[in-house]
């Protein structure tokens, strides 16, 4: 049996700092929700000394989810904090202290103004105070990777001496470098297993330049028991390790990082998608495991080697995390096995005869449109007369529609077809797009959740396209849908009807 790494997810305590991602009591406990759901071992949920509504915030989480997941808080080497600590997260079934104390010169000198030798007694204080109160205390020594390896390794031992029972190594300013953070991982471990083998070693990185996964997975590979994480990376300045990235690097590499986890990784997509929305944090469409792109393809060799066989071009199927199949993007890069294999799917058969010219248009549409999605593709072939081959189902198409945007009650009305079926419905809502797919929605008739609604400009000026993307879930899956118009409500319009097309097309 290879080792368990254990996942302990700081998003509602490190991943909330980011400015502007302020939480109000029921969307912490939402998101809270969400992540146990993954599975994680632990769960930082807060800073209870820093304000009444964290402390309230933390306790509430402790009483709700407490049974299913560690619970853990931050707070500063000193009692009131402790105190704060252990009445917010004490109704938890398995509490866990986390107390952080610098350990550079920097911090020494700069930020404490003490000794050496006086920071080290607040740690060992602050650690024998907080192990009298609960069994289990994690000690982070703040800006590790700039401190003096003897320094760092005399701190460790004494806190270690005082109760501590979890030692984090954190790389608080992104400073690390994936060996030189490896090597020191594994001189800690070396000492530290000698020391006391039941002391659990952690590591914190951040990614100020880009290289807090690299950090985190070579502190696995040389030894660190624990990972902390967000989902999406978020947190202080340019964020953290991203939770996704770590958990599917050592599942893909096992044998090599000498451990696995527990988390439940077809719930990594939902997660992520449910924070970066309840958040207002947008992912970057190229975000490795989780962005909107990771499993979209638009290059025509790319596509036409997927075609063949998935495995040519992705080392992992999206639905080990939970994400919608495969997307195919049809770009004027594109090729005729692309096209065809949409056209195929989408339930049409062009004649032999006029493929040529169905492609050339295709070709034309898309120096347009930069992207080309079902409705497109539909418009396409109905335009051109090719027939149904009738082996896919009827797909709905947007007929028309009529917004009515006033400040009192916004008001939508549709009209879809599918096949020789017509349905017009209106509907009133919150805002003109609450309006708008509340008609489509009851038009088709289907048990369907809207999960995200985003918008994208694609270009500049009075005459930009913009990119919208839809997600619904039906039965517990999630489908996707996009389209691209110079009218982002008819864009809107589009992606919704795409993803329902695709969830008919399942």
């Amino acid at each position: 049996m290879s080792r368990k790494i254990y996942v302990f997810d700081t998003t509602l305590r490190d991943g909330e700092q980011v400015p502007g991602a302020k939480l109000n009591l029921s969307e912490k406990l939402e998101v809270a929700e969400q992540i146990a759901k993954m599975k994680v071992d632990m769960m930082e949920v807060g800073f209870p000394s820093s304000s009444q509504g964290d402390f309230e915030a933390v306790r509430a989480i402790s009483r709700k989810i407490g049974q299913d997941v560690r619970i853990a808080a931050l707070g500063r080497a000193v009692q009131a904090d402790i105190d704060c600590i252990y009445e917010s997260i004490r109704e938890a079934e398995n509490p866990l202290i986390h107390i952080v104390l610098g350990s550079s010169d920097v911090h020494v000198a700069k930020k404490f103004r003490k000794t050496p030798a006086q920071v080290i007694e607040m740690g060992v204080g602050a650690v024998k105070y907080a192990s009298s109160l609960l069994p289990q205390v994690q000690y982070s020594l703040e800006d590790a990777s700039r401190s003096e390896f003897e320094y760092l390794w005399q701190t460790i031992e004494a806190v270690v001496k005082a109760g501590a029972t979890i030692i984090n190594v954190p790389d608080t300013v992104g400073f690390a470098i994936p060996e030189e953070f490896g090597k020191l991982i594994y001189r800690i471990n070396d000492r530290l297993k000698n020391l006391d083998p039941q002391v659990m070693l952690s590591v914190h990185c951040h990614n100020d330049t880009g290289l807090a996964t690299a950090n985190t997975l070579a502190a696995v590979k040389n030894g660190a028991d624990k990972v902390e994480c967000t989902i999406n990376g978020i947190g202080e300045r340019a964020g953290n390790t991203a939770l996704e990235e770590v958990v599917m690097g050592i599942s893909l590499h096992p044998a090599y990082y000498g451990g696995h986890t527990t988390v439940d990784t077809q719930k990594i997509y939902e997660t992520s998608r449910m924070v970066s929305a309840t958040m207002g944090l947008d992912l970057q469409v190229n975000k490795a495991i989780t962005g909107e792109n990771a499993f979209a393809h638009s290059s025509g060799i790319h596509q036409d080697g997927l075609l063949k066989s998935k495995d040519v071009y992705e080392i992992m199927d999206p639905e080990t995390i939970g994400a919608p199949a495969m997307e195919i993007v049809l770009t004027a890069r594109s090729g005729r096995h692309a096209f065809m294999h949409v056209t195929q799917g989408l339930g049409f058969d062009i004649p032999e005869e006029s493929v040529a010219d169905c492609y050339q248009q295709f070709l034309t549409m898309a120096d347009a449109k930069k992207e080309i999605y079902d409705n497109d593709v539909l418009t396409l072939l109905k335009n051109s007369g090719v027939p149904s081959s009738g082996i896919s189902p009827e797909l709905w198409q947007l007929v028309d529609y009529q917004l009515q945007v006033t400040s009192g009650l916004p008001s939508a009305t549709v009209k879809l077809a599918r096949g020789d079926k017509k349905v017009a419905v209106s509907q009133s809502g919150s805002g003109v797009i609450d309006a708008l797919y509340g008609a489509i929605m009851e038009a088709v008739g289907e048990p369907i959740e809207l999960i995200d609604y985003r918008i994208n400009s694609l270009s500049r000026g009075k005459g930009s396209l913009g990119k919208v993307t839809t997600q619904i879930r039906c039965n517990e899956q999630l489908f996707s849908g996009k389209a691209i118009e110079q009218d982002v409500m008819h864009a809107s319009a589009l992606a919704l009807i795409n993803a329902v097309n695709k969830m008919l097309l399942k």
